[in-house]
């Protein structure tokens, strides 16, 4: 997969690509093309075996403002319903991406990580945060719902439907040792810790085994809509799938002859 992509920074380096938004003079906002861009990469990353997983780094102290108050709020009050309805599907569409990528996205946070930086965060599948991490679900705040990229269905699910109902209808930030104690992020390290222990994260998952790493990711999402008889038949598939796969062998000969297995994701 290219990291020759246009409107965000993308490095790919030993199968973990570390992206980022590349506008930190206004604090990493999204434009019409950030967000189509991202949509289309994290899309193709589902087809892609050579990435193993995903960083998405801040940027000059910050995660991201979220829409460009110039380039996205102001043209959207003067768009029609069917325009905006076209934005917004676009928008959620990068949400059912990265959900959909196959791929273990881990979100570092530092500074301001606000409106659809925190659904990029949310949307992560783990995150670790710097002390200055303010996230702001503030769509409340422009006059908006909460209800935007899958915030009500994703964010009570991380922390609760009280405290993801405070952060919504409020519009305020959320400390990030609030994250931590609420369980949205998963650590808060110093600012100068914060991307290496993300990239450590990100080689730990690396170096295991690819396919079902994608697999686990995959039930993660499916199992919200199961009933519980459901989920449990549908694990049972999953990993009667990942037996059939070689690293479910090599873990087993390495674990015989007493070494260290080494996954190569099939």
């Amino acid at each position: 997969m290219s990291n020759n992509v246009t409107h965000f920074n993308c490095e790919i380096t030993g199968g973990i690509a570390t992206v980022s938004l590349d506008r930190p003079d206004r604090k990493n906002p999204l434009s019409f093309d950030s967000y189509a861009e991202l949509r289309d990469w994290f899309r193709d990353l589902h087809y892609d075996d050579s990435i193993r997983a995903v960083i998405f780094a801040p940027n000059g102290g910050n995660f991201s403002s979220g829409g460009d108050v110039h380039d996205i709020i102001g043209p959207l009050t003067k768009m029609t319903m069917k325009e905006l309805l076209a934005f917004t599907r676009m928008t959620g569409d990068l949400v059912k991406a990265m959900i959909g990528c196959g791929k273990p996205i881990i979100a570092a946070v530092d500074g301001i990580c606000a409106g659809a930086g925190a659904i990029i965060s949310m949307a992560s599948d783990l995150r670790v945060a710097t002390p200055a991490a303010k996230t702001a679900f503030l769509f409340n705040r422009v006059g908006l719902a909460g209800c935007d990229m899958g915030a009500c269905a994703i964010l009570p699910r991380i922390i609760g439907q009280g405290r993801a109902a405070e952060l919504l209808y409020l519009g305020r930030s959320m400390s990030a040792e609030e994250g931590l104690a609420w369980g949205y992020f998963n650590r808060v390290v110093p600012a100068d810790k914060l991307m290496a222990a993300a990239q450590d994260m990100a080689e730990h998952i690396a170096a295991g085994p690819n396919f079902a790493n994608m697999m686990t990711k995959t039930m993660l999402a499916q199992e919200w809509s199961m009933s519980l008889e459901q989920a449990i038949e549908a694990e049972a598939q999953a990993q009667a799938i990942c037996m059939q796969g070689q690293d479910f062998h090599r873990a087993y000969n390495a674990f015989v002859a007493k070494e260290k297995p080494v996954f190569e994701g099939d």
